[in-house]
């Protein structure tokens, strides 16, 4: 089948928008086109050419240019603030501090309502944001706000577990309200979870070995290329519009409203093209502030981050230190895991209590194991906030759990892969929270598939020239031609939860409208889902044609001007907002159908008796007999649909015992990693990562290989080279820009091969299972455990680096 073509066309409301703002996206494709089908995304050339309208592209002829003052220290009394010298400079518009903003609610949260607009009386983290500036030049901006004069009295820094719950430990925050201080042990406890269910005390006295480990993860940052940027306009009736890079329009919609002293019906929200986001949008940035320079200076006002601003201005993935004990018995059946996470959520809350109960309801991966006792924390210290990123509190307990079954199964002489499938859950199986595992889960299958997948020829640098550098560890630094170069073979397999969990109203809307424009059948598709690189866009309009029969699809831009499509993260954007499209479709479809019958009923008995379907722009019965032509049924007539569509309730995890059916579906994914290590020097090349999902129903087949090979490629990041390192004397981060902070470039990226299992789950539509988090569960812990068949060094922390390799630094701190 032929790709679509796609082309794009200005809607009435872009037209009059700002430049740079989005446009609806009109597919054509040949009738089919449907899921199932590898459709090339609409706005896939446009962003490889460079064509693509990022939120940090769009202008406004009349537009000031915002900036932010931020907290050069991490704990602080502010003593005072002058803004003279700025305000006195030329080209300045507005400075605003906390006593600036314009109602008494000054604070905002996803969950917990604790981060300040703009701080107020102290600073609780390195770069929280103190005074915001509008000016008619970005530089202009820049130069006011470092006229500001701000007098800071340091106060002693909370960096870790033992700071922060010693008896005298300084409090990040006084007088905590929220419901979570009812069940926490220190008021530096932000969340507690426990998960408790059999008797794993007991259990460990029938266990032939046990093994104990002690892990360290790394703060990982979601370094998405397209830095935090928007733009506000002020309405003529005294409202904004925001143009905003976001996940969720309607999270931010109800944080933003309340602090401009607004109805939410004033706060117009856009979806701007986003560069990427993985976790890191879903908190609010910049958009308060944008918001307040607009409505303060009555002029449309842009802020764009730099670089090292985008370090300070989102959360970051929490660091963690994990215990665990595992026991098995000689014959290899695991009797007992006990474990301990420790999650550092930095100064605020963000999504910290969400992650906490992932790690601790994921914490001993998709094994069976009737008796466990886990207890999952996070923290309030002065280092930076940490909230949602890829993977969301399940890779931190991959990387420790999946160590252990490595160690297990070296002390029980047991092959790895087949201790782990000696373990493996499957459908039918009970998770530690006491919930039923009640759709596939091939966890043995995965890791037989990538197992038995060729592995890549040994010594792949040699040839009858000599030594290829490029294909050895260090690569073109030309560091080795291949002495002291050892290869590594791990495995790891890990189980993320899709979709909003604990009871949340997880829900989608999705207006979808029929008519006949240009003589033909269109179908228009219009969701507040943020496209931020997943594929969205390409899915719904897949999902249109397959339910409507049509070849011509739009989508409008997201914008709240339709109902919520939560949050662009958790897998559940295909799941939930692809339901609610398939949902509005089928309402529409029965509603052209009635039409039909209304016009045409009488013309032939099948109206009436067979099934019938919309297909190739016709209406057909289930035998394929053509009744009727779209474009003929519909005539002048439109047929518009506006429903929600939920998944089936969920609920909060037990308090005490961590028991309930917290999650509506589960995903796995298996990886072998082979890497080549050079043991003189500690460097690391991964020569291959392969990955085998079941996915459920590949909607786009081309896309969701897109996915798995991302995802892996960003475990692979906190694997070898990423971590935001933190001064612990200090709270200061020490990396914040691409120089210091690494990710994996192409040259990083090894071969991907990947094993796509479609194994349907029935409570899902199509069958369909979150796909974009569980490669980035099992791909660390893979590659750690190739270095460790590579090196035999314990290596317990993550990132690797070459000092731990070469016994020049500790592995474990």
């Amino acid at each position: 089948m032929s790709p679509a073509s796609p082309r794009t066309t200005a809607s009435p409301r872009a037209a009059s928008s700002p430049s740079g703002t989005p446009t609806r996206i009109t597919q054509g494709a040949p009738a089919r086109g449907g899921i199932g089908e590898s459709t090339l995304r609409p706005d896939g050339t446009l962003k490889v050419t460079g064509e693509f309208a990022y939120s940090s592209d769009m202008w406004h002829e009349d537009m000031l240019w915002g900036q932010i003052l931020r907290s050069p220290v991490a704990h602080a009394e502010i003593v005072s603030i002058d803004t003279a010298e700025a305000l006195a400079l030329p080209g300045v518009h507005a400075v605003m501090t906390y006593d600036d903003l314009p109602t008494a609610i000054r604070n905002y949260g996803l969950e917990i309502q604790d981060t300040p607009v703009l701080a107020h009386g102290k600073v609780r983290h390195h770069g929280e944001p103190v005074a915001i500036v509008a000016a008619d030049h970005p530089e202009t901006a820049r130069r006011a706000a470092a006229r500001i004069r701000v007098e800071y009295r340091e106060l002693p820094v909370v960096t870790d577990e033992a700071s922060a719950t010693a008896p005298d430990a300084v409090l990040v925050h006084e007088n905590r309200t929220d419901h979570h201080i009812g069940h926490v042990p220190h008021p530096n406890i932000l969340h507690r979870q426990p998960v408790v269910r059999g008797d794993a005390a007991a259990a460990a006295g029938r266990a032939d070995v046990i093994v104990r480990g002690e892990y360290t993860f790394g703060m990982q940052d979601q370094a998405f290329l397209g830095p935090e940027s928007g733009l506000a306009v002020p309405e003529e009736d005294g409202g904004v519009h925001l143009y905003i890079a976001t996940q969720w329009l309607h999270s931010d919609l109800r944080q933003i409203a309340p602090v401009l002293g607004l109805p939410e019906d004033k706060v117009r929200m856009t979806l701007a093209g986003v560069g990427g986001a993985f976790g890191g949008r879903e908190d609010l940035s910049m958009q308060i502030h944008a918001c307040l320079l607009a409505l303060r200076t009555g002029r449309p006002v842009k802020i764009v981050y730099n670089r090292f601003e985008s370090f300070f201005g989102h959360v970051h993935r929490h660091p963690a230190r994990l215990s665990y004990e595992h026991g098995a018995t000689r014959d290899g059946r695991l009797t007992h895991v006990k474990c301990r996470i420790v999650l550092d959520g930095g100064a605020y809350a963000s999504a910290s209590p969400a992650v906490v109960g992932n790690a601790a309801s994921l914490g001993i991966g998709p094994y069976v194991v009737d008796d466990v006792d886990i207890e999952a924390v996070a923290l309030y210290t002065n280092n930076p906030p940490c909230g949602a990123m890829r993977g969301f509190g399940a890779v931190q307990a991959c990387f420790a759990y999946e160590a252990q079954m490595d160690k297990v199964a070296k002390e029980l002489g047991l092959d790895p892969v087949e201790f782990r499938q000696l373990n493996a859950m499957e459908q039918g199986a009970t998770m530690p929270t006491g919930q039923i595992v009640d759709s596939p889960a091939p966890v043995a299958e995965l890791l037989r598939r990538v197992k038995a997948m060729p592995l890549p020829p040994e010594r792949q640098w040699e040839s009858s020239e000599g030594a290829d550098v490029r294909q050895l560890p260090g690569g073109l630094s030309n560091t080795t031609h291949g002495e002291g170069v050892v290869r590594g073979i791990g495995y790891a397999v890990g189980i993320k939860n899709v979709g909003f969990s604990e009871g949340f109203d997880d829900y989608s809307t999705a207006r979808v409208r029929m008519e006949v424009v240009g003589g033909e059948p269109v179908a228009t598709v219009h969701t507040a889902m943020a496209e931020v690189g997943q594929g969205g866009v390409t899915v719904h309009a897949q999902i249109a044609r397959t339910e409507l029969g049509v070849a011509q699809v739009t989508i409008q831009p997201a914008d709240t001007g339709v109902g919520s499509a939560g949050s662009t993260s958790a897998s559940r954007q295909t799941y939930v907002t692809g339901g609610a499209v398939k949902n509005s479709c089928e309402r529409v479809r029965e509603k052209v159908l009635e039409i039909g019958r209304r016009r045409f009923g009488s013309h032939h008995p099948a109206w009436a008796t067979a099934e019938l379907l919309l297909e190739g722009g016709k209406v057909v019965t289930d035998g394929g007999e053509v009744l009727a032509d779209l474009v003929d049924v519909l005539g002048e007539e439109a047929v518009e649909v506006e429903e929600e569509w939920r998944h089936r309730p969920t609920e909060p995890f037990d308090l005490r015992t961590g028991q309930g059916f917290g999650h509506v579906q589960y995903s796995f994914a298996a990886h072998r990693a082979v890497v080549e290590v050079d043991t003189e020097l500690g460097m690391v090349k991964v020569v291959e990562l392969a990955c085998a999902q079941d996915v459920g129903k590949a909607l786009n087949p081309l896309s969701v290989l897109g996915q798995i090979q991302g995802g892996t490629v960003q475990g692979l990041g906190i694997a070898l080279m990423e971590e935001i390192v933190v001064d612990p004397r200090t709270a200061k981060v020490r990396n914040p820009s691409f120089t210091d902070y690494l990710i994996p470039t192409i040259l990083d990226t090894p071969t991907i091969p990947v094993d796509v299992l479609e194994l349907a789950d029935d409570h899902a539509p199509y069958g369909l299972r979150g796909v974009g988090e569980a490669p980035t569960l099992s791909s660390t812990p893979a590659v750690l455990a190739a270095i460790r068949d590579a090196t035999g060094l314990e290596l317990n922390r993550t990132p690797v680096r070459p000092e731990h390799l070469t016994a020049t630094a500790p592995v474990t701190g």
